[in-house]
């Protein structure tokens, strides 16, 4: 499944408000927090800079690979992959973060939590065989003073 030229414009057009407003218009849609979450590209090493909503679990920032149920992992996932440290924006300040995928238990219960928040994603994993990736968003270690 494929996601239009339509829908990513709207993207990229979210992404933009976003920023522009440091977070007071595109911060949330409906009762969904976004964040802008850029990583750095596998390929390019350019930053890609994506919308994504995000489940707030004691100071994690959890994210949902879930590409609408795509059978292949969305970009940013892969970006990340490669390379793990990231930016998280939430309102009008962007954060240095390191982004993992959680696993085992942890896994369970961030994918319990993020579809307490959003339901929709429980629908996206009955459309693929994939398992959809959690990632896990922790400040990066600001290493000695």
């Amino acid at each position: 499944m494929a996601i239009s030229r339509a829908a990513l414009l709207v993207i990229r057009l979210h992404g933009l408000v976003f920023r522009w407003t440091g977070g007071r218009v595109g911060g949330r849609l409906g009762h969904l927090e976004q964040v802008l979450f850029t990583t750095t590209g596998r390929t390019t090493g350019h930053a890609r800079t994506t919308p994504l909503a995000v489940t707030v679990v004691g100071d994690k920032l959890v994210l949902i690979a879930s590409a609408g149920g795509a059978d292949r992992d969305p970009g940013w996932y892969r970006n990340l992959v490669a390379h793990p440290d990231v930016v998280v924006q939430r309102g009008a300040v962007p954060r240095p973060m390191r982004a993992r995928t959680a696993e085992g238990d942890e896994r369970v219960e961030l994918w319990a939590a993020a579809v307490a928040n959003n339901p929709g994603y429980a629908g996206y994993q009955t459309k693929t065989t994939r398992p959809i990736p959690v990632v896990v968003c922790e400040p990066r270690d600001p290493g000695p003073k």
